[in-house]
């Protein structure tokens, strides 16, 4: 069946219109969440300001967005970079708990050390973890095809599972009256804090490094460029000898190495322990960030700071006002399909076939 109309590429996008499509997701995203807490019993402006001002409103609340902005921002910024080579990796949320398993043993396993090696040794196992798992995808993908979005999406319900073995069996605290949780890390294993108070710690400056780091490599670096290309252009990066297999292998492992730090973060941060529930879904999260930031090193950081301030706001609406944690997921859904849609008319324009057929007429 024939349609009425075609969907055809828009021919140039300015700057102003590249950034309608994500102003648009965040007033839609605010509008939703004023129609969930309204539905819960909460009144409109007392959902907005527990939402998006009340975050904002203290010192502590603003170390809490930061504490959650950094492990959103460093895993964002490097799944950006597949994302532009058109290597999809879904799997940063497992990455990230195997960055946090590897980051741990150290601690444990020298529970009394006060070597101020230890953070970086964490940092570096846990990174070292996290390619590993994002390693076995890319295996997979350049050796058998296999689709990486299958793989890394299943490889987080293994890391799942491998996780909660460990917590309530080798790795379980023995002294913790059988929790499933680890011993507490030694103080030379703890993140410094980044504030007189709050619980806002160092790994914020990482991930502001992390996004110059990324525009750098993306913008500056012959590597990011070749990444680029292949992503736009297969066949023409394949004509001027860009590997596509080395694409998907440095794709997959600067993601692995990204969420695997942040694991190490959480871990050495907030939680001081390996625990069951290390991240809040950080991995599936920094996904949306990536796309609403337009998979721009600079929109990322303003999106991640957006998302942060909706995992702080959901969290307070819910200790407040008991509103379901489940809103605060909707939410982040919603922030994306909204972005796609606003995507699909920005970049894409529709006209109907009479209006084509009456220009090639004149």
């Amino acid at each position: 069946m024939r349609l009425p109309w075609i969907v055809e590429p828009r021919i140039g996008r300015t700057g102003p219109r590249a950034l309608l499509a994500p102003l648009i997701a965040v007033a839609t995203t605010i509008l939703a969440a004023v129609v969930l807490m309204s539905s819960q019993g909460v009144a409109p402006s007392r959902a907005i300001w527990q939402l998006y001002i009340a975050p904002l409103s203290s010192l502590y609340n603003l170390s809490e967005v930061l504490l959650k902005m950094a492990p959103l921002l460093i895993i964002a910024q490097a799944l950006a970079i597949g994302f532009r080579a058109k290597v999809w990796n879904i799997g940063a949320e497992g990455q990230l708990l195997l960055g946090a398993i590897g980051g741990s043993l150290l601690p444990l396993w020298f529970n009394d050390s006060v070597n101020p090696m230890m953070l970086p040794a964490m940092a570096l196992c846990g990174m070292l973890f996290g390619i590993g798992w994002a390693a076995l995808a890319a295996f997979l993908r350049t050796r058998f095809n296999a689709n990486e979005i299958l793989v890394t999406l299943m490889l987080n319900s293994i890391a799942l599972q491998l996780l909660y073995y460990l917590v309530s069996g080798p790795l379980r605290d023995p002294y913790g009256f059988n929790f499933p949780q680890s011993a507490l890390f030694p103080q030379v294993a703890m993140l410094p804090s980044l504030f007189g108070m709050g619980r806002a710690n160092v790994s914020i400056i990482v991930a502001l490094l992390a996004t110059v780091a990324a525009w750098i490599f993306v913008e500056r670096s012959m590597t990011g460029y070749k990444l680029q290309v292949g992503g736009v252009a297969p066949d023409a990066a394949r004509y001027a000898g860009f590997r596509e297999k080395r694409a998907v292998w440095l794709s997959l492992c600067i993601g692995g190495a990204a969420a695997g730090l942040a694991g190490v973060f959480e871990v050495a941060g907030p939680l001081g322990q390996l625990q069951r529930v290390v991240s809040p879904g950080y991995g599936f999260a920094a996904i949306i960030v990536a796309f609403l930031g337009g998979l721009n090193a600079i929109g990322i950081l303003f999106a991640a700071f957006f998302m942060a301030v909706i995992y702080v706001g959901g969290d307070m609406a819910q200790a407040s006002a008991g509103v379901p944690y489940a809103v605060n997921t909707s939410l982040q859904g919603v922030l994306l399909v909204s972005y796609i849609a606003a995507r699909l008319f920005v970049d894409y324009r529709v006209r109907w076939r009479r209006d084509i057929t009456q220009q090639g007429a004149n």
